[in-house]
């Protein structure tokens, strides 16, 4: 496997653990588990907030509720997918933003 290959792996990993990480502790926290819907209910600093977050948690989300409406839901195969997809390139491009971020400050180097 050729090293860009393992980066990407890499990266999309950190992408995941990190969303689930901030998934975790939002639960923690508020005892509910994240949504999309948490955009609507707020002052404007909690709106921002919450983009902010549902930036690095989406594709954690994404997942539990596609894993959740296939089996509740029965949705087919394709659904399935495309929504797996679309949660690994949003988990590429986060992770990527997050080892960006650990070598902007100093935890990382490259």
């Amino acid at each position: 496997m050729p090293p860009e290959a393992v980066q990407s792996l890499l990266v999309l990993a950190i992408g995941f653990a990190f969303a689930g990480s901030l998934a975790s502790g939002y639960q923690l926290i508020t005892a509910q588990p994240p949504s999309f819907l948490i955009l609507g209910d707020g002052a404007q600093a909690r709106a921002v907030a919450s983009v902010l977050f549902l930036t690095f948690a989406a594709p954690f989300i994404i997942m539990r509720n596609t894993i959740r409406g296939q089996r509740i839901e029965k949705r087919n195969a394709v659904f399935v997918m495309v929504a797996t997809m679309i949660a690994g390139f949003w988990s590429l491009m986060s992770g990527t933003v997050v080892l960006m971020a650990l070598e902007a400050i100093g935890l990382l180097h490259a």
